[in-house]
């Protein structure tokens, strides 16, 4: 009897986990057979859209801005915000952007980042209180581009001007980095992220949600998109209503995303953030 409740157990485990990795297996051949709406923006720079009606069992739209770090003058900044907010494409206009994200996370009420963030070598904002959601560093200089770890506090004596402090780390080194159980990382909402792949891509990503016609993502799910879009590092940055994509020209606003604070799906439901990464 008990052999046979061990047959009957190690069937379905089997049979399950099997099911499990073709789904898993069925969305990534979904996913790269996938024609993408192209548009390029400079020498360099692609603009993709892409909508699926069926990637992890869910309607979803992405939008994503590919820089080809060897073949552009595009170079990546930072802009913030110490104690107010601003809609991204306000910011994105003011610094003469020719494409832009919202960055990382900050305070609802008085405004500014709640974690490290440092502009041309000026610290806008120190961490209000560590948080294991924030374990992702973003440094940019001239001369480098890194997405890393950041397991102690050196990022504050970083030799970069540009220091972005969020996460959680997605991928490192192409391999992904363990994500904590919560209702943050496993619960589907819009999500902005950005990762670099190992042929010196980088990418800007914002997948929609909150809406019948994009559901949002996990932060797993979100992991094996940038994962089969080529990215060796990677990592989550502000979402939900916040998730907000700027393209000079390309809309009234210059949002092409489809924001989520106004409940609908338009572009007009952009939020005021803290700071925000941009190309010029």
């Amino acid at each position: 009897m008990c052999n046979g409740r061990l047959i009957i157990f190690l069937y379905f485990l089997i049979f399950t986990s099997g099911a499990s990795f073709a789904q898993t297996a069925a969305d990534s051949v979904a996913f790269n057979a996938h024609v993408w709406k192209t548009t390029i923006l400079a020498k360099g720079v692609v603009w993709k859209q892409a909508h699926f009606t069926d990637l992890f069992n869910s309607e979803q739209e992405i939008n994503l801005i590919e820089i080809n770090l060897r073949n552009t003058k595009s170079r990546l900044n930072l802009a913030a915000e110490s104690q107010r907010l601003r809609k991204t494409s306000d910011m994105a206009k003011e610094y003469d952007a020719l494409a832009a994200i919202n960055g990382g996370f900050f305070d609802m009420k008085k405004g500014g980042a709640v974690d490290f963030i440092q502009v041309d070598g000026k610290i806008v904002n120190h961490t209000q209180a560590p948080s294991t959601r924030a374990n992702a560093l973003l440094l940019v200089s001239r001369k480098s581009l890194k997405i890393t770890l950041a397991d102690d506090s050196s990022y504050e004596r970083a030799r970069y001007p540009h220091v972005l402090l969020s996460g959680p780390l997605l991928l490192q080194d192409g391999k992904e980095h363990t994500l904590l159980k919560n209702a943050f990382n496993d619960n589907r909402h819009p999500r902005t992220a950005m990762g670099i792949t190992k042929d010196n891509r980088l990418l800007l990503l914002v997948v929609d949600g909150r809406n019948r016609q994009a559901h949002g993502m996990n932060l797993h799910e979100l992991t094996d998109v940038l994962f089969w879009l080529g990215a060796k590092d990677a990592m989550n940055l502000d979402g939900g209503g916040s998730s907000s994509l700027y393209i000079r020209g390309m809309s009234t606003t210059g949002i092409v995303n489809h924001p989520s604070d106004n409940k609908l799906f338009d572009h007009a439901g952009e939020r005021p953030v803290a700071n925000i990464i941009y190309i010029k």
